[in-house]
């Protein structure tokens, strides 16, 4: 298991991790922007909105990797407000074989807190799921079942 921060922008996502890339070295292992999701999710967006990042990750070490995306009202819970300062996630990141243990984490961490997505498998090949725990804290569990 892996444990990252998840970083949420409004539209600087590209901007911040460019920066961070310059600070830290390396390549980008993953970006993805909204113009790649699939045509049945059924999301409108703008011209602007779809060149919004979905997902980029950093690798910083062999043990970290930084995380983000730009924020869209139509992925957010009911009454989530972006908030600078508290844009944030700790991602739990696992491998295939440790699906029963992302289904744990999700269902014990998850008590008494607020779903804002249910486990379930998604169109980038993963078990993924997303909520605030009973402190305030949020979580993504990533259980990653197909390469993407």
């Amino acid at each position: 298991m892996q444990l990252n921060h998840y970083l949420n922008f409004q539209g600087k996502a590209e901007a911040a991790f460019n920066f961070y890339k310059s600070v830290f070295g390396g390549e980008f292992a993953f970006l993805t922007r909204y113009s790649e999701l699939p045509p049945e999710s059924g999301v409108n967006l703008s011209d602007a909105e779809k060149n919004h990042i979905l997902h980029i990750s950093l690798p910083i070490n062999e043990h970290t990797v930084l995380m983000a995306s730009d924020t869209h009202a139509q992925f957010c819970a009911p009454n989530a407000v972006f908030t600078q300062g508290t844009n944030h996630y700790i991602s739990i990141n696992l491998e295939k074989h440790e699906q029963d243990e992302a289904r744990r984490l999700f269902d014990a961490l998850s008590v008494n807190g607020q779903i804002e997505m249910a486990l379930e498998k998604t169109f980038w090949g993963a078990l993924y799921g997303a909520f605030t725990d009973q402190f305030g804290i949020k979580w993504m569990v990533n259980c990653q079942l197909e390469q993407p």
